[in-house]
């Protein structure tokens, strides 16, 4: 058991704190479509989650810190640490909307907050000023979006808390305001690259791998945060003057989101269906879940943020996707830990 714990420790997935980003978001859906006692079942389970992360995580700084290092600089892993920004913030919103604590969401969003600057900094000079680079082929995936995802994050729960900060409120909107912005402005640089990625080099179906469903996420998430900002207009006359822009320009990115889904669907089909890809269990399925999950929240919210209650119809049977996609996935984890746990200890080491 000790050199289980080690062992993933020290080779912890680096995006693995996608597992609290989608049961987050997923426990938020059903909050919103009234499924209480699911909504508190996976709140209970993302806190034990998060802190099991958080351990192992130190857990590695300690044990193998170089190794960890060598991930966060990496083309093809170090996005992955941003999932920890955004898991932190999808449990600060949890905080706030199934336990209304305000005090422990502040609290983790403002963690979430340093490690976003602390990660996107180190990541992007790491690879700027790197000398070997990997091919656009080797090193781009959908997990790039992921910087996306932690800067709406940022974004969204920032802009919830309105309230908590009083005369300062005015200030944290101008910084979610920004973030919101940033997101869009990086969505746009990295989707680019992978729609040149998808139609200009051959994509094998073994690369297809659930982080592009981040294409869909990153756009739903930006949706959310615009929501957020539209919502939470009367405590800024600058968003109630950008109103129009706002609103017109969110409704363009729930589109978008929209717009992915049938695309991505076609090319799961193809990937598992034509190309006959296994569908085996692999920490990188929950940035498959967490899209899904986003996608209700944040139809949820735009139809009441525009207001347009035709939406409404959308997340109401969205989220049984959602619900169904994190239990069909915590059940290829649990398989996954029960091999490792019974696996004959010569096999650990």
């Amino acid at each position: 058991m000790n050199s289980l714990l080690r062992e993933g420790s020290r080779n912890l997935f680096p995006a693995y704190f996608a597992l609290v980003m989608a049961t987050g978001i997923v426990s938020i859906a059903a909050k919103l479509e009234g499924m209480p006692n699911i909504a508190w079942g996976l709140f209970i389970a993302n806190i034990v989650f998060y802190s099991i992360l958080c351990l192992l995580t130190l857990g590695r700084i300690f044990l193998n810190f170089s190794g960890l290092i060598a991930d966060l600089t990496s083309h093809q892993r170090g996005h992955g640490f941003f999932t920890l920004v955004a898991g932190t913030c999808v449990l600060a919103r949890q905080f706030h909307i199934i336990a209304d604590n305000l005090n422990i969401a502040v609290l983790l969003w403002l963690v979430g907050l340093i490690l976003y600057f602390l990660l996107m900094y180190t990541f992007i000079v790491a690879v700027t000023i790197k000398e070997e680079k990997p091919t656009l082929e080797s090193g781009l995936s959908g997990g790039w979006l992921l910087l996306v995802v932690s800067t709406q994050s940022i974004s969204v729960t920032g802009a919830s808390l309105t309230e908590f900060f009083g005369p300062f409120a005015e200030a944290l909107l101008l910084l979610t305001l920004t973030m919101f912005l940033l997101g869009f402005m990086l969505y746009i640089l990295v989707i680019s690259l992978i729609f040149y990625r998808f139609t200009f080099f051959r994509l094998k179906p073994e690369e297809l791998a659930p982080p592009y469903w981040i294409n869909m996420g990153a756009m739903a998430i930006t949706t959310l945060a615009g929501s957020a900002l539209i919502l939470e207009a009367n405590h800024w006359k600058l968003i109630q003057d950008i109103m129009p822009f706002l609103k017109g320009i969110t409704l363009l990115f729930w589109a978008t989101a929209t717009w992915w889904i049938p695309l991505l669907i076609i090319l799961s089909v193809w990937r598992h269906g034509y190309k006959r890809v296994p569908i085996v269990y692999e920490p990188s399925y929950w940035g498959l879940v967490f899209p899904l999950g986003m996608y209700t929240v944040c139809t949820f919210q735009l139809a009441k943020a525009l207001p347009l209650d035709i939406l409404y119809i959308i997340p109401r049977y969205f989220v049984y996707l959602a619900i169904v996609a994190w239990v069909l996935a915590m059940l290829g984890l649990i398989a996954q830990l029960s091999r490792s746990f019974f696996a004959p200890q010569s096999a650990i080491k």
